[in-house]
């Protein structure tokens, strides 16, 4: 079964495919798309995703017509430097692409950020698609913002560019450990806290089979999520307003990880802490008790922190936000829960609120 929906956004609309077995399929879909036999493929993918699957992905598109070449950069945050997007750039012009030429990520929310904005930039832009091979990526390999980071904020250096298409075989997520799904779990999670209470119920009910990796509930968490990410862009492909909700957490969590270096906690870690952060906000500003309560018991399911180790400096990471992307003129712009499933995005959040809420997630007790 091949769940399918579509990023609807005019000329530059594109779909999402969900299924099993779907990366040996992968000449198919770009025969489908259009993407050229006479120009070269370039593949982008990193040490932990490559010795699992690049080779058949190569077998696969050389056996189809297509001339392959290939990167593999180091597996880890780290990776999205200004240094290796240049080294990626040689890569690139060593292996003769052209402007018809397509790049291919083939791995987690890291390598698709990477490809992504090598692909935006390499002759002003070229088309690209993304083969997610972790949960996580689900949220990321869709809207098309790609970027690099910057020693002092997370994604700073980057662009708007939309793939061709995302294809997810759902057998690539077998292979991934628990920490990892847990991770992807996290933005699964917020897609139904921003969005729809009904899915934050259905997750919360069946958890143990997404940590199980249960294909039939993996793929429509899968399905959900991307769904949700795909109404939200379709609407504002560039972050000028409703987009925004999709940073549920993010404004902690991003800080959160800038302080870490990248390292201490995954993505899913840092912004599952800072969705507990908002629903914190949330309730100092009205919101029932109860969207405080529901967070927190399903990433305690998940088996994701609900707590901010002790050992974070709230003056650092106080800092870090101060260099966020939504950080404008001196306030905060927040997004804060109103309800489970529906959020508002606030520019007048202040940063003292903010302070005090950093200090209570140091303090929250362990889930039970």
């Amino acid at each position: 079964m091949v769940r399918e929906l579509t990023v609807d956004l005019g000329e530059r609309s594109y779909p999402i495919y969900i299924g099993e077995g779907l990366l040996q399929e992968t000449s198919v879909y770009l025969e489908k798309h259009g993407v050229s036999k006479k120009s070269p493929l370039l593949i982008i993918s990193d040490s932990n995703t490559a010795p699992l699957y690049l080779e058949q992905l190569e077998s696969n598109l050389t056996h189809a017509g297509y001339t392959v070449a290939s990167a593999v950069v180091p597996a880890g945050e780290a990776s999205k430097s200004l240094s290796m997007f240049e080294d990626l750039i040689t890569k690139a012009l060593d292996a003769g692409l052209d402007r018809k030429s397509t790049i291919i990520a083939l791995g987690g929310g890291v390598v698709g950020d990477l490809a992504g904005y090598v692909a935006a930039a390499y002759m002003r832009g070229i088309r690209f698609v993304q083969i997610p091979t972790t949960i996580l990526a689900h949220d990321s390999s869709v809207g098309g913002k790609v970027a690099v980071n910057h020693p002092h904020a997370k994604n700073i250096i980057g662009a708007f560019h939309q793939p061709a298409f995302v294809l997810f075989d759902l057998k690539t997520l077998q292979s991934l450990p628990l920490r990892q799904v847990q991770c992807g779990l996290a933005e699964v999670i917020k897609h139904g806290l921003i969005w729809d209470e009904s899915f934050v119920d259905w997750c919360d009910e069946n958890m143990d089979k997404l940590l199980a990796l249960d294909p039939e509930a993996l793929g429509y968490a899968l399905y959900k999520g991307c769904s949700v990410k795909a109404a939200v862009v379709s609407v504002d492909e560039r972050e000028g307003g409703l987009r925004a909700i999709l940073n549920l957490g993010h404004t902690i969590g991003h800080a959160l990880e800038a302080v870490a270096g990248y390292g201490e906690l995954t993505h899913g870690e840092a912004i599952a802490i800072g969705m507990i952060g908002s629903a914190l906000v949330g309730v100092k500003l009205g919101a029932p008790q109860s969207v405080y309560e529901v967070t927190k018991r399903v990433f305690g399911k998940s088996g994701l922190p609900v707590r901010l180790p002790d050992h974070f400096d709230t003056d650092a990471i106080m800092s870090a936000m101060m260099h966020d992307k939504k950080f404008t003129e001196g306030s905060i712009v927040y997004v804060v829960p109103t309800a489970i499933g529906r959020v508002e995005v606030r520019s007048d959040v202040p940063a003292s609120l903010v302070r005090e809420t950093v200090e209570q997630l140091k303090q929250e007790a362990d889930w039970q």
